[in-house]
């Protein structure tokens, strides 16, 4: 069997991978993979994968370049029909030298060696971010949509620059060119998205929504970006090229509420879904001023924040897109639903999977952690309020209490005499009442309920006796001079005290 050539460029990144895998599969491909590091490193799954063998048999060839590096593009190049071009700097890096020489720089250098090299198409991979000015939303918006005059981002702007050169070069020398625009890739292997939210939900920044939430997004399922470049691949025919020298938005065809989507991926790995709205006027302005702190201070070291106007305004901001134009120039239409591919993502996340069983899951039966800090028993039960009656009882008899013996000024005989003449004025008024009132049921008192067992008495003996021989250890340990950190404690106490006191009689 004869195979043609092609190159990957970028080919060890998250959808370069599950690209060169599609064309080794389709056997009509020996695959050029191009990428930074000097060797290729394999994990254990791709040792015994189909990139594995082609590897071994020389269907696959890795070449580590840069490339900014024209001349050893040209040897790369050099017999190639198809160049896929997908290498980009990491969008979240910012710095401008970096992305205008990898990206611009770059993809002059890619079309100039494809010229030379007589490549016969080129498939450059952009993004939707291209058209998109930070500030006004993009509600099923398609290819007619102008590159703005300020971009959001220098990542944006630099890959609008690479687009255009690549549309441009269209029918040069024979050359055939598009660009795709994926949004919002998700999937196994992915190094953004999904490491990033998990980390974010760690780290408890997830718990708040930016906005009201109902801000809509295009995610698009990795395997399913592959298969665009498959088709694109197809349609740029050297006989019918109405597909070529155009920019096409692809997505899952499926558009979500973005934090719904963020929502699904936490629930599906054991994290809290975000559930307080934040309003973006409150957000933005302390956005600003970590933006403005980074400017001053990333000269001395300062790492790039995430807390960023542009960011924000990705996660607040509308974003989605037709495909109509994708699906009728170089047929493309989704192979995995949005979501099948949400549950084989989160199938191979797992390693990231939240180790505090989820809050759906769990058990509320046993006793909480603060029922058990309370001691259990009648205390917990009242400081929780689980019997409101019970609960309000104790708190207005407390209440009953401090007033007599603290606020009313009666000495302390006094103070018991009359609260002994209300309680026995209550208990009377009660037993006289009906046994229902305004249809509220009057619960009467029985007699045993004032009756105090044996076994009652002998705990309240034992446990002054207890206490009675506790005080005496303490007095003795004072008395011998050795333990200073307990008597400038019980020092501290009874100061604290006296001083209450003294504020109360006052």
């Amino acid at each position: 069997m004869e195979f043609e050539c092609c190159v990957v460029t970028g080919g060890r990144g998250f959808v370069a991978k599950w690209l060169v895998r599609k064309l080794l599969q389709s056997g009509r491909w020996v695959v050029r993979i191009v990428d930074l590091e000097s060797a290729i490193t394999l994990d254990d799954e791709e040792q015994s994968s189909i990139l594995g063998e082609a590897l071994s048999s020389e269907r696959a060839v890795y070449y580590g370049i840069d490339l900014r590096d024209k001349t050893e593009l040209l040897k790369v190049f050099h017999g190639a029909s198809v160049v896929f071009h997908m290498a980009s700097p990491d969008s979240s890096l910012n710095d401008f030298k970096l992305h205008y020489d990898v990206t611009v720089q770059g993809t002059r250098n890619v079309i100039n060696a494809c010229l030379a090299c007589k490549v016969k198409k080129l498939i450059y991979t952009s993004s939707p971010s291209v058209v998109f000015d930070g500030i006004h939303e993009i509600i099923n918006g398609d290819e007619s949509l102008p590159y703005p005059d300020k971009h959001n981002d220098i990542h944006s702007e630099m890959k609008a620059q690479a687009e255009a050169m690549v549309l441009k070069s269209n029918g040069r020398e024979g050359l055939l060119t598009c660009a795709l625009r994926p949004s919002a890739v998700f999937g196994p292997g992915d190094k953004l998205l999904v490491p990033l939210t998990v980390a974010a939900a760690r780290a408890g920044k997830f718990k708040f929504i930016l906005g009201n939430g109902d801000n809509m997004c295009d995610f698009t399922y990795v395997e399913n970006v592959a298969h665009a470049h498959i088709c694109a691949e197809q349609a740029l025919d050297p006989g019918t090229s109405d597909a070529a020298g155009k920019a096409y938005f692809i997505t899952n065809m499926e558009p979500i509420k973005l934090w719904e989507f963020l929502s699904l991926l936490l629930e599906g790995l054991g994290y809290q879904r975000p559930k307080i709205s934040v309003p973006l006027d409150l957000v933005m302005p302390i956005a600003w001023v970590v933006e403005w702190t980074y400017k001053k201070l990333a000269p001395y070291g300062m790492a790039m924040p995430q807390f960023t106007p542009r960011r924000i305004r990705l996660l607040a901001c509308t974003r989605t897109f037709n495909c109509s134009k994708a699906q009728n120039c170089i047929g493309y239409s989704p192979r995995v639903s949005l979501q099948e591919g949400m549950r084989l993502t989160i199938e191979s996340f797992q390693h990231l999977r939240s180790q505090v069983p989820d809050v759906t899951s769990r058990s509320f039966d046993g006793p909480s952690k603060v029922y058990r800090w309370l001691g259990g028993g009648r205390v917990a039960d009242v400081f929780l309020w689980r019997d409101d009656k019970q609960t309000f009882g104790i708190i207005l008899a407390l209440a009953v209490i401090f007033y007599f013996f603290f606020l009313s000024g009666y000495t302390f005989i006094r103070a018991a005499a009359e609260l002994l003449l209300l309680i026995i004025v209550v208990l009377f008024i009660h037993g006289v009442l009906p046994s229902e009132v305004l249809g509220y049921s009057i619960e009467k008192i029985h007699p045993p309920a004032f009756r105090i067992s044996e076994e009652t008495v002998q705990h309240a003996f034992l446990s002054i006796r207890s206490t009675w021989n506790s005080g005496i250890a303490i007095l003795k340990s004072i008395s011998e001079g050795k333990d200073w950190i307990l008597f400038l404690k019980i020092d501290v106490a009874v100061h604290v005290a006296w001083i209450s006191f003294k504020n109360l009689s006052a």
